[in-house]
């Protein structure tokens, strides 16, 4: 049983015999993963099945929401030292980390400023209370900036034109490809480390921008990544599905070279275990109220 993308990616690309002979299965953890690996398993690339560990609720709705969020502004004051309260912090993409993100800033006294793609992401933002702009617009007025999409190029050349005196750039996304410092190196007649994690960027036209973790993710990088209080429920959701594939291979059931979903029993069941151990109680249904629900004439 093999787990990331990274490893699965690695497998498949450079020894594509040991994917077909040992591997029974892999779990992943990121979204970007995920999106990778529905791609290959619906172009048939994919030589195993994979279950999505990023995609259960007690995952995503958690890990990426809260821990994320937490650890990047970590990063970011760890490597700059800086006041949020007041600043404009940019977030691009407000899927589960970017939301994470955006929460923590707004909850340190933060304007925040989002920028997406996707319509009811955009539509989300402004109903938490979030102000949505293109990119193109809010480069303009951005103190700090944060990708959060798992795509490239989304902080480039046009943007660092229009952003002020003393901008500073990271990314908690996927890999160090959303911003791209290719173009800011043309942009610019100079680079000074001015902190650990933290590059000044002088440009052509006199202004610098500083630009956290060489791009990478600045919660791993200029930070310590999330808490073990949030990353237990997602370990033991990679724990379960591996658990689950080694179960399935020993029974002698070929599982589909796809990539499946983790049950909704054992997202309630890590739920369940977590409050217990936080020391919390929840009511239970009633067989009355189960039965309620379950009767579709019931109530109408």
């Amino acid at each position: 049983v093999c787990s990331s993308d990274l490893l699965i990616f690695t497998i498949h690309n450079k020894h594509p015999e040991f994917a077909e002979q040992f591997v029974i299965g892999g779990t992943e953890e990121t979204t970007t993963g995920v999106h990778r690996l529905r791609a290959m398993a619906a172009d048939g690339a994919l030589k195993y099945p994979v279950i999505a560990v990023n995609d259960a609720e007690t995952k995503w709705d958690f890990d990426n929401v809260y821990g994320t969020g937490q650890s990047t502004l970590d990063g970011i004051l760890r490597a700059t030292s800086i006041l949020l309260a007041g600043k404009n912090v940019v977030v691009a993409g407000y899927g589960h980390c970017g939301r994470g993100v955006a929460m923590r800033a707004k909850g340190l006294g933060a304007n925040v400023i989002v920028t997406e793609v996707k319509p009811t992401a955009a539509l989300k933002a402004t109903l938490d209370g979030m102000r949505v702009m293109t990119m193109d617009e809010a480069a303009k007025v951005g103190d700090v900036f944060v990708t959060a999409t798992g795509v490239k190029d989304i902080i480039v050349a046009r943007h660092f034109k229009k952003m002020k005196q003393g901008a500073i750039v990271c990314n908690t996304g996927h890999y160090d490809c959303e911003v791209n410092l290719v173009d800011l190196k043309g942009l610019s007649k100079g680079i000074n480390d001015v902190r650990p994690n933290n590059e000044e960027y002088v440009m052509q036209n006199g202004r610098s921008i500083y630009v956290l973790a060489k791009g990478r993710l600045v919660n791993l990088a200029a930070a310590e990544g999330h808490p073990s209080e949030v990353m237990d429920m997602s370990f033991a959701n990679q724990f379960m599905s591996q658990l689950r594939l080694v179960e399935a291979d020993k029974q002698g059931k070929k599982l589909e070279n796809k990539v499946y979903d983790i049950s909704a029993e054992q997202d309630q069941e890590i739920a369940g275990v977590k409050l217990a151990t936080m020391g919390l109680k929840i009511d239970k249904l009633t067989a009355e109220q189960k039965k309620y629900m379950d009767d579709y004439s019931a109530g109408t």
